[in-house]
């Protein structure tokens, strides 16, 4: 079949070849579709009205059991194979087709609107020589299209030219990084020239040549000639699907890649369809079924010969055999006939019932008010409905960092002047809660910053030289863009903490006001000073520093430096040789700029290790960030002295590291891991021959960060988890760089806020907060694990209970597949009187409520070891079922025997004993799932009792005179129900029989429970004896103490250095409208009631 389908493309001209360069031609719609090259439309949906039908038909008859129930449909139309009419298999499994079939559609359905919207945006669109507002979707490659501020960039573009001076842009990428810091492209001079002009652009013929459709997002190669003239292309100059436009009035670009070979796209990767454990478990038991149904089928069949041989010669006399049938052929059709009748064993209504069960479980999390983020207006939202139960599992979690732990909102803390510590350190142990900081002083103070420390700002007042000295270089020493928005002054920064510390500076008086190439202007405590720019020495991943050499208005000329400690610490010293610029330097200070960590991070990160889970932190950032959210999140702590970072150069020195480490560590077990930088990743994730050791040292670790790591080497090491350890992992991100790791892991959640929905678009469940992870995993994770396993537990009991009385009744028919029950009864046993009380267990019990299981974290470790339902616990299930359907057929069938009624006539048969022996069946199947249900609701005593009072009131209509002579054939046991159910010993036989069916299982709990109680035992024990836990009490968190390094924390790629001393990429400032508008929502005005489980403080208390 495989090479069927490219034949037939190749043969209809729809073969693609692989793509190995791109060459496009502006403005040349033919010479570009020769290429056959991707437009801009997007399809994520799988159907169309033509094809759903079959295609859907196809895929559920690739599940093992809805082909098992179709070949059994085709049997029962065989007259000489089936004992039972062909409704008993047609009416479940069109059933389960038509649900299954709807929801299917319901998803498709939400796929195509989702599809339909994004193809349908509005863009402007160069053709013949006019600008025509066109629909995404008919946007083709080489096309030109003009971008209007605030506008999503529709297609992977070149940019030609641009609003801003230099031909820069501003665009946010949100939606690939997670970052909301600006970041500058900027175009070629040659197109640039061309500025907004529609003639020049659509005379200009440019032809690109690049590299093919790929997943990159920070590489980009080609070249573009234009007259003859060959320019280099890199990243610089293109503008990514999924980027805002923003501070541009208008850009104009030339398409490069549309649609499906979009950065953004090709990151995205395939969709993987995501299976949960107990899936794969419940295949491997489908499949031990089938084999213990042929089992029985072939015992059962051997035993019709031999009765056939000895016994069926004395019944030829008035049950004559056909023509050409022999012992031999009756136990051939026997064994199919018990295929049917035993089919039970197989139940088919076991996939929809999982299916409601996880789609009711979903409801619960999108309707969760306590996952509900009332600032964005955002709640939870399970975007999967197959996956819950794997939430109960978890056993790794793969988080990043940026926007996922923290705000990604940079705040200045507290520095250090001359040896001096100014800050809210210096309050900590206070126990009088300290006012902000006034600086209502100062016109030019933005409002938002917040600092306690008094004292810095009266040393600044009093004219303290260091200090002023301190906050001259943080108002000079940046390339930060400054822009008048509404009468208020912003600044454009290519990192927030960047943005932080020229912040500070116009708080304490130094405010930065506007700069050329050639000056800086700053507003030194009301006074306007213009210093000369003489050099900008830019920050990069080398120097980590950044440098300015600046004169002052009375000649002075003065380098003013600020960068990581280590590296400024190393040209402070006396014997310095590094440069002649940087010896001697002498020290004013340091800063402590902070990423705010999310609410509640830290709490429930402590709370998720209670659980055994593992966390490790996958980040773009450098080691000295990462390793301090490690310590402000608690994942690290001070008591950890062994700490272990892969230092090496080369493949085998890291293979050297990992052993030495690992072996010291079989000697002490714990310790903390860092691998910083890509190359060492690749180094463990590319070799196949390092993987093991690398993985079995970082499980032997405590805590484990990667540090610089793409969005490919994320994904590979959430699948070196998953290949070696076996355990279900979780990974969660903000960003289009977090997609591939998110789809990567078993579930994947998305953080949907600020910083973009590329994530969430990608996850299984998302929710606005990190904290709103512990909620997720430890109650409806558990809640759902514990849920599904009891359908399971409890599903397979009833059913084999219900077959295996088939099984021993064969001993006494003559193993001719005649069946206990009456057919209505076989055909409503799953569908109508257990479908739902088993479903109200499944959706409404929980062993404890809410606040237990947080209190408790630990009633989480039975999820991880799979010790509510695995092979084990089916096994004990299909003997618990043989000892009930011993029960349930020999204790009717000895109490029926040779029965009289009250009246002295005979009771004794066979459909007389059929609904005995149904009616024990239910009575017994109702009150085990009673004695399962830990939690009562009015719905689960609906469903019990009713099901029960349906079962008698549909079993006294069918056998009922009305019926019978309706529909003859149909309902043949008239009067069975009237004639039998009025005995006294009849009664007395269905509670003897529940009586024993029962009372051996409450024995072996209660001893179970005092012998070997489990840790569900100990805490539903503990809260039948203490009240329910209060909330937890409103308080800030204690701030840590540290005395390690702060590390450096400024911008992590190239900044703008070149840019800032360019001539003539200046303007001067204006004012513009308002870029960001915050409009709150309907529902956070309402002010709901909202519930937490972990402290929140108002934004105006919490600490900066």
């Amino acid at each position: 079949m495989g090479s069927v389908v490219p034949y037939f493309r190749q043969l209809f001209g729809k073969e693609k070849k692989k793509e190995e360069e791109r060459h496009l031609r502006a403005n040349d719609r033919p010479f570009n579709l020769s290429y056959r090259y991707a437009n801009n439309a997007i399809k994520t949906s799988k159907y169309n009205i033509f094809t759903f039908l079959p295609l859907n038909l196809f895929e559920q008859f690739r599940r093992l059991a809805n082909a098992y129930f179709l070949f059994l449909f085709c049997l029962q139309l065989i007259p000489q194979v089936s004992s039972l009419s062909w409704f008993t298999t047609a009416v479940p499994l069109i059933l389960v087709l038509g649900i299954t079939a709807v929801k299917d559609a319901n998803d498709d359905i939400n796929r195509h609107r989702t599809d339909k919207q994004v193809n349908n945006r509005r863009v402007d669109v160069l053709v013949d020589g006019q600008l025509r507002n066109e629909k995404w979707m008919n946007v083709q490659v080489g096309d030109i299209i003009k971008l209007e501020n605030n506008q999503f960039v529709t297609a992977d573009l070149l940019l030609l030219s641009s609003s801003e001076p230099l031909n820069l842009v501003y665009v946010e990428t949100a939606e690939l990084d997670g970052e909301t810091n600006l970041k500058v492209k900027q175009a070629l001079t040659v197109t640039g020239e061309m500025g907004d002009s529609i003639d020049k652009l659509a005379t200009f013929k440019g032809e690109v040549r690049c590299e093919p459709p790929n997943n990159r997002l920070d590489k980009f190669k080609g070249t573009l000639t234009l007259d003859q003239q060959v320019s280099s292309l890199d990243n610089d100059k293109v503008l990514l699907r999924g980027c805002t436009l923003r501070n541009t009035e208008w850009c104009f670009g030339l398409v490069v890649f549309g649609g499906p070979d979009t950065k953004l796209m090709q990151n995205s990767g395939k969709t993987v369809f995501k299976r949960t454990s107990i899936d794969h478990l419940m295949n491997v038991l489908v499949l031990c079924i089938f084999g213990f149904l042929a089992t029985m089928c072939t015992i059962l069949a051997i035993g019709n010969a031999i009765w056939e041989v000895k016994e069926g010669s004395v019944f030829t006399a008035f049950l004559p055999r056909e023509n050409g049938i022999d012992a031999s052929l009756s136990s051939f059709l026997t064994f199919w006939s018990y295929v049917i009748v035993l089919n039970t064993v197989v139940p088919i209504s076991l996939y929809v019932s999982v299916e409601i069960i996880r789609l009711g479980n979903s409801f619960y999390i999108d309707w969760d008010r306590k996952m509900y983020y009332p600032k964005s207006d955002t709640p939870a939202q399970a975007r999967t409905t197959t996956l819950n139960e794997e939430l109960g599992q978890i056993k790794y979690i793969f988080s990043d960092k940026t926007g996922t732990l923290t705000q990604n909102i940079m705040t200045f803390n507290r520095c250090s002047i001359k040896g001096k510590a100014y800050g809210d350190f210096c309050f900590l142990f206070s126990l009088q809660k300290t006012d902000k900081v006034d600086f209502s002083w100062n016109q030019l103070a933005d409002p938002k910053f917040v600092f306690h420390d008094h004292s810095l700002l009266e040393t600044v007042k009093d004219g303290n030289p260091e200090a002023q000295t301190f906050f001259r270089l943080l108002a000079l020493c940046h390339t930060v863009m400054p822009e008048e928005k509404t009468e208020e002054l912003v600044y454009q920064a290519q990192s927030p903490d960047e943005g932080a510390l020229v912040t500070a500076a116009r708080n304490f008086g130094f405010v930065f006001r506007s700069r050329t190439p050639e000056t800086i202007t700053i507003m030194e405590n009301g006074r306007k000073v213009v210093y000369e720019l003489v050099a900008v020495l830019d920050f990069n991943n080398v120097r980590k520093r950044m440098s300015v050499i600046v004169r002052s208005p009375d000649g002075r000329i003065t380098l003013f430096c600020k960068g990581a400690d280590t590296i400024i610490y190393e040209r402070l010293h006396p014997s310095c040789t590094k440069s002649c610029f940087f010896c001697d330097l002498q020290l004013l200070g340091a800063t402590a700029v902070e990423d705010k960590l999310q609410d509640g991070v830290p709490q429930t990160i402590e709370q998720l290790a209670k659980a055994d889970i593992k966390i490790w932190v996958l980040t773009g950032d450098k080691q000295e960030t990462a390793e301090n959210i490690g310590y402000s999140c608690n994942m690290l702590r001070e008591e950890m002295k062994d700490i272990f970072i892969v230092a090496a150069n080369t493949a085998e020195g890291v293979r050297e590291e990992l052993q030495v480490w690992m072996y010291f560590q079989t000697c002490l077990w714990g310790g903390f891991l860092i691998i910083p930088g890509s190359f060492h990743l690749q180094a463990f994730a590319l070799e196949k021959n390092m993987q093991l050791e690398l993985l079995r040292t970082a499980c032997m670790c405590q805590t484990v960060i990667c540090c610089r790591v793409t969005p490919l080497q994320k994904a590979q090491v959430v699948q070196l988890v998953k290949k070696y350890k076996q355990a279900v992992t979780l990974a969660i991100g903000d960003g289009a760089n977090d997609v591939s790791m998110i789809k990567a892991a078993h579930i994947g959640v998305g953080i949907s806020g600020q910083e973009g929905m590329q994530a969430v678009l990608s996850s299984d469940f998302s929710f606005a907060q990190f904290r709103y992870l512990q909620r997720l995993l430890l109650v409806h994770g558990r809640w759902s694990y514990l849920r599904m396993c009891k359908f399971l537990q409890y599903f397979f009991y009833k059913n084999f209970t219900f077959t295996f009385v088939h099984f021993w009744y064969a001993f006494f028919c003559g193993f001719s597949a005649q069946t206990v029950y009456d057919e209505w009864f076989i055909t409503c046993y799953n569908l109508v009187y257990t479908a739902l009380p088993v479903l109200g267990l499944s959706l409404f019990d929980q062993d404890v409520n809410d606040r237990w299981s947080s209190r408790h974290p630990q009633l989480y470790s039975p999820g991880q070891l799979n010790l509510y339902f695995n092979k084990k616990i089916f096994v004990r299930c299909m003997m618990h079922s043989c000892y009930s359907s011993l029960i349930l057929f020999f204790i009717p069938w000895a109490a029926i025997h040779d029965t009289v009624r009250d009246d002295g006539k005979d009771i004794a048969d066979y459909q007389s004993f059929a609904l005995l022996a149904q009616t024990c069946l239910l009575v017994v199947v109702s009150i085990q799932l009673c004695l399962d249900t830990h939690y009562w609701t009015a719905v689960n005593q609906f469903f019990v009792w009713g099901s029960l009072a349906a079962y008698f009131a549909v079993t006294f209509t069918m056998y009922s005179n009305g019926m019978f002579f309706i529909f003859t054939s149909a309902f043949p046991f008239v009067g069975t129900a009237r004639n039998s159910l009025n005995q006294p010993n009849m009664w007395l036989t269905i509670f003897l029989a529940s009586l024993l069916c029962i009372l051996p299982v409450v024995a072996f709990r209660f001893i179970l429970i005092q012998l070997r109680p489990t840790i569900n035992d100990k805490v539903r024990h503990k809260v039948r004896k203490e009240a329910l836990p209060a909330p937890p009490p409103r308080r800030p968190p204690p701030r840590r103490i540290s005395t390690r390094r702060s590390g450096y924390a400024f911008s992590h790629a190239q900044g703008y250095g070149d840019l800032v001393t360019s001539k003539g990429f200046l303007r001067p400032l204006k004012s513009r409208p308002a870029l960001f508008i915050q409009k709150d929502s309907a529902l956070a005005q309402n002010e709901p009631q909202h519930y937490r489980t972990i402290s929140e403080e108002p934004e105006g208390s919490m600490s900066p």
